[in-house]
């Protein structure tokens, strides 16, 4: 469920959250949660090998779950319920190299009853230049 917690605190409490997996959120054990709080989440990876496809480049897929996960850690942050995924849109802007650092930033835009809009923006963190610009619609209604 949502929590309170915010910055650091929140930080802890998500990668535990991802640690203690023994599913499918396991695949971000290497994705370093740096804060979050009030709708948002900021965290960082390293591209590693598990990371890439053939081509070496950040795989479009693990984009993807990226902007899933991050934007639902935004999203419990709230707190809220968070949800189940009703829409997932992801642009892929640019290329990310085995090696390179990316920010991943994630920001609640509106949550009402019954739907949640949560944006994500994939950065380079060496130049700025963004790689991917996400957004996830969550149904959140579970009274």
């Amino acid at each position: 469920m949502g929590t309170r917690k915010k910055g650091l605190e929140f930080a802890k409490h998500i990668t535990e959250i991802i640690t203690k997996s023994t599913g499918f959120e396991n695949q971000l054990n290497k994705v370093k949660i740096l804060g979050g709080g009030d709708g948002s989440c900021c965290a960082e990876l390293k591209v590693d090998q598990d990371h890439v496809n053939t081509s070496n480049l950040l795989h479009t897929g693990y984009i993807v779950t990226l902007v899933d996960m991050i934007t639902t850690y935004a999203l419990m942050s709230k707190p809220c319920h968070p949800g189940v995924s009703v829409d997932i849109s992801v642009n892929f802007l640019k290329g990310a190299k085995l090696g390179d650092d990316v920010f991943i930033e994630a920001n609640l835009v509106k949550a009402g009853q019954n739907l949640a809009v949560i944006d994500c923006t994939l950065k380079d963190k060496k130049d700025d230049s963004v790689i991917a610009k996400g957004s996830q619609l969550k149904y959140v209604n579970f009274v």
